[in-house]
């Protein structure tokens, strides 16, 4: 058993406090830039143009989570303001929204394997009481031994989904703009709903 005791405050500067969930998505954010910068973008125009679609997705991202959370409370409505972002920037761009939703969903895994890890340090979304060997006790929630279900997810729903997609990016997918973002999906319902 491990006992969950983390501060969700990560550093503090006067009286500025930085948070892990920040940290993570900054950290997501970041990471999945760079990966789709080098490893996915092929087309010169698109590259181009990358750049500034990422402006759009924390634009999008902040409003359609707060939204989210302000009308159904902790639902992950985030997804919205990616999709409306995309399609926003694509008209603006005059290129196929389902190219930057594809980049999105070959990279996003890496920002929910960061966001699930920060839930964990933050005591938030865990699981059902159990006496498994592997199971935490969350200090600030109860001190019951529980599943820790945020790691479970930062498994799936991060690392096993980033190589998934990244078998079908590998198979040229990305011919067929909207298919791997389909494929991301099915895959990241199947596993949350695991």
């Amino acid at each position: 058993m491990f006992i969950n005791n983390f501060d969700p405050v990560a550093f503090q500067i006067f009286s500025l406090e930085i948070r892990w969930y920040s940290l993570a998505y900054i950290v997501g954010i970041a990471l999945g830039w760079l990966y789709c910068k080098k490893k996915l973008i092929k087309d010169s125009h698109i590259l181009q143009l990358f750049d500034d679609f990422i402006t759009y997705l924390i634009i999008g991202m902040i409003l359609g989570g707060r939204l989210g959370y302000t009308l159904f409370y902790n639902l992950k409505y985030a997804l919205i303001g990616i999709i409306i972002a995309s399609i926003l920037f694509s008209k603006k761009h005059n290129t196929n929204s389902f190219i930057f939703l594809d980049l999105v969903a070959l990279s996003a895994p890496i920002g929910i394997f960061f966001g699930r890890i920060a839930n964990f340090i933050n005591s938030e979304l865990y699981g059902r009481a159990t006496d498994l060997p592997w199971s935490v006790q969350f200090v600030l929630i109860d001190n019951i031994k529980r599943h820790p279900s945020q790691l479970y997810e930062a498994f799936f729903e991060g690392i096993i989904l980033f190589f998934v997609l990244g078998y079908f990016f590998k198979k040229d997918y990305l011919r067929i703009p909207g298919k791997i973002s389909s494929l991301f999906l099915i895959f990241y319902s199947l596993f949350r709903f695991f």
